[in-house]
């Protein structure tokens, strides 16, 4: 091999080892839709570098561009948008030989959005709208004024930029953008918000007019005023004015509009609308009309207000106007009537009606006027000037038309005088407490009641005294009532002790006295200006006898007693009482003891003895308790259930808690004990004759033994009922019977029913006429001696067959529950 061929596998192996170096590196740095930019590392002894696009779709030339060793930055332009490119820089020496290469894959950016139209509707957005650029995946949206710069990112292709300042112009421009990058900016368009929207105040002066005030919109030439209903009753009224005020005329009143207001630019754009509800004033209230009244309970003064009512109101004020159009007294209320209280009595009053809602009120209503009730009189007095004569007099009122004086004794007499003076004369009695009103009148009516004034004489003595009541301790007295007196005092005075009551009633019972004593009893009366009329007569009133005490009661037989006492008083009689829910039974001696006889069964009894004298009787003694035995059922009646047992009932027996029943016979006994009114008995013997006991029992275990008719119990049922076939339609019923009774046979089937009654001591019974192929029910029941026939005996059912060849012509079925 020759110097040349070494010199080029050397310099071979050079560039292998340059193009292999790890330390030359490329990177992205910015991509448009139309250039990629790139950097790259500095490579030692590099005279230039060659930066390189091939796209990786696309046929053709890749596009390069060179640049010396001191740039390490570089762009390829006049690619296409929205490829991906493989991008190579490679470094070369002086001679165009590379020394080293690297590459990346990048994608440029979507083509520039083009056809960009913006306007604005609102004060601070502007909308956008462009033409869709192929394979790009969103959209950078900017506006610019001045060096306020909003930026929004978009995926379709349209979008709204907000928060601007209105009336401002801006310079909006739009960029696609991928994965790869953003493109350049689009045309540029300038566009405008449109004027914010007023600041406006509204108010309604008047049930008929809305008045509109706004502050001014800073570039604003005109501004727009619609008004309509909130309803939307009607039609609208639009105004368009360079004034800030507007006045809306000829409007419903107490009515909600709504009111929309929005400014106009020179060349008549109109801005933001701001919108707002006013209501109108309502209409003065009509018909108004007062109605005065009185509170009975605490006697205020009132005048009822009431008017119809006023459209779109949400209350109403009624006042009455004074002089110079001052407000006094008043009321507020949300439906068409409302009470004025308190006024004033003898009052001319004005009173007109304002319907208010948030507007604001009504004009006045046409008042109304009245006269209130008339003032009561005052400074009234009494004077009794000459016995027998009273004067009343008082002060006069303003608005008065007359007066009435009422006088009202205490016994209900009543007396009036009417006047339009002001006083009045009345005649008088002693004794009596006189009460006095006076009432004005005016064409309203009565005044309301003033104080009531009285005036009393002098009482009299209670007359006809009488004694109510005397017992051992006690005296009542009662007497008629006397003129003038609002108090008694009564005293019972004996030798040692003075007993006395007061009261304001015409009766008093002295009380904690002792028996068979004379006692002087005096009653007085009292008045609160007079005090007591010490001149009132005394009686003279005996206490009653002392209570005798019961010593021993003594049974004579069931239904007599023996009662002795402790004979305590002199020349006295004693009745002794025997009482219960059964009656009242008593006796009388003068003695020590007495008898009482034909007292009730099954009853309690309380004794007690009264001691009676000329002067009264004497409280009862202490009671002691007295029982008798109970008294035996009306009615007992004995039903046999079964075989072996019956049901024994009775009616109730008065002071009886329990009872024990025994049926006994020389075959046994059945027995049971109850609280009730029947019971079972078991072990009963068919055919046999029974004794009937009943014991009733009081709650204290005193008895009564009851006996009643004996009782027999049924026949047996029979036994070994058997059913044989006479003949082809004739049927034979046979028994076992352990006794001389006689039964009634029942036989029944779906075609026919038959009975008989064979005589005593036959145990069998033939029935013709019979079905074959039937079901027949057989049951045999013994006759009692009263000719009732038992039904507690069982039935047995068979089958008869047609067939005259069958080994068993009558088959036995069964016992029927």
């Amino acid at each position: 091999m020759g110097i040349g061929g070494l010199t080029c596998v050397l310099l071979a192996c050079m560039a292998n080892m340059s193009l292999a170096s790890t330390d030359f590196t490329l990177t992205h740095y910015t991509a448009t839709s139309r250039s990629i930019s790139a950097r790259w590392s500095k490579f030692e002894g590099a005279h230039s570098y060659k930066l390189s696009a091939a796209s990786n779709t696309a046929t053709g030339q890749p596009v390069f561009v060179h640049f010396d060793n001191r740039f390490v930055l570089g762009t390829v332009t006049n690619l296409l948008p929205a490829t991906q490119y493989t991008v190579k820089v490679e470094a070369l020496d002086s001679s165009g030989n590379i020394l080293a290469e690297a590459e990346i894959q990048h994608l440029t950016a979507p083509d520039i959005p083009l056809n960009i139209k913006a306007f604005s509707k609102t004060s601070n957005s502007i909308t956008v709208n462009w033409s869709a650029v192929p394979k790009a995946t969103g959209y950078v949206l900017k506006a610019k004024a001045g060096n306020l710069i909003t930026k929004i990112i978009v995926n379709d292709s349209s979008g709204t930029l907000t928060g601007l300042q209105p009336y401002t112009s801006y310079i909006i421009s739009v960029q696609s953008l991928n994965q790869g990058g953003t493109s350049q900016p689009s045309m540029p368009v300038e566009t405008r918000t449109v004027l914010d929207a007023p600041a406006f105040y509204s108010s309604s002066p008047d049930f008929q007019t809305i008045m509109v005030s706004l502050e001014p919109v800073p570039q604003a030439v005109r501004y727009s005023f619609i008004i309509i209903r909130s309803d939307a009753v009607g039609s609208k009224i639009k105004k368009t004015t360079t004034s800030f005020n507007e006045t809306f005329t000829d409007l419903d009143p107490g009515t909600w509009y709504t009111i929309k207001v929005h400014a106009l630019d020179a060349n008549g754009v109109p801005g933001d609308d701001e919108t707002k509800e006013q209501v109108t004033r309502p209409f003065a209230p009509q018909s108004v009309h007062a109605i005065l009244k009185s509170d009975p309970i605490n006697t205020t003064l009132g005048a009822v207000i009431t008017w119809n009512a006023s459209k779109g109101s949400i209350k109403y004020f009624a006042v009455h106007l004074k002089k110079f159009r001052d407000v006094g007294h008043n009321c507020t209320s949300r439906s068409t009537s409302c009470v004025i209280t308190p006024i004033q009595c003898s009052t001319h009053y004005n009173v007109t009606v304002f319907a208010i809602n948030e507007a604001g009120p009504s004009d006045p209503a046409n008042p109304t006027e009245f006269t209130s009730f008339p003032c009561t009189p005052h400074d009234i007095k009494v004077q009794e000037i000459y016995p027998g004569n009273l004067t009343i007099s008082w002060s006069p009122s303003p608005m008065i038309d007359y007066y009435t004086t009422f006088v009202k004794r205490d016994d209900g007499l009543e007396v009036s005088c009417n006047t339009t003076l002001k006083r009045c004369y009345f005649q008088s009695e002693c004794g009596f407490t006189y009460f006095i009103s006076v009432f004005s009148y005016n064409k309203a009516g009565q005044s309301k009641p003033g104080n009531v004034l009285n005036y009393t004489t002098v009482p009299c003595c209670p007359t006809q005294v009488k004694t109510l009541f005397v017992s051992s301790d006690t005296i009542e007295v009662i007497w008629n009532p006397v003129r003038g007196a609002e108090m008694y005092e009564t005293k019972a005075q004996d030798m040692g002790s003075v007993v006395f009551c007061n009261d304001t009633s015409t009766i008093c019972t002295l009380s904690g006295l002792e028996c068979n004593i004379n006692y002087n009893v005096t009653v007085y009366s009292y008045s609160d200006i007079r005090g007591f009329n010490n001149s009132c007569p005394r009686k003279s009133i005996k206490t009653g006898p002392c209570s005798p005490r019961i010593l021993n009661i003594t049974k004579v037989n069931p239904t007599a007693v023996n009662i002795t006492w402790q004979q305590n008083n002199i020349d006295a009689t004693y009745k002794v009482f025997v009482f219960g829910k059964a009656g009242m039974r008593y006796c009388n001696s003068s003695g020590s003891s007495c008898a009482i006889a034909n007292l009730p069964c099954g009853s309690t009894f309380s004794v007690s003895a009264v001691a009676t004298t000329t002067e009264g009787s004497s409280l009862p003694s202490y009671s002691m308790p007295l029982e008798t035995a109970p008294c035996c059922p009306d009615s007992f009646t004995v039903i046999q259930v079964t075989q072996s047992i019956t049901n024994i009932s009775w009616t109730a027996a008065t002071g009886a808690q329990s009872y024990t029943t025994l049926l006994e016979s020389p075959k046994g006994q059945a027995k049971c004990h109850t609280g009730q009114t029947h019971c079972l008995l078991g072990c009963i013997t068919c055919g046999t004759n029974y004794s009937v006991t009943l014991l009733a029992i009081s709650e204290t275990g005193m008895a009564s033994e009851c006996n009643f008719l004996g009782y027999s119990s049924s026949g047996c049922c029979p036994s070994a009922v058997k059913l044989y076939r006479l003949g082809s339609n004739a049927l034979r019923v046979y028994w076992h019977a352990s006794a001389s009774v006689n039964y009634v046979v029942n036989v029944t089937s779906d075609h026919a029913n038959f009975t008989c009654s064979p005589m005593a001591r036959i145990t069998y019974c033939d029935i013709n006429d019979i079905y074959c192929g039937d079901l027949y029910a057989v049951i045999i029941s013994p006759i009692s001696t009263d000719g009732s026939t038992a039904t507690f005996c069982p039935t047995k059912v068979y089958s008869v067959s047609c067939s005259m060849n069958s080994g068993a012509m009558v088959i036995y079925r069964g016992k029927r529950t």
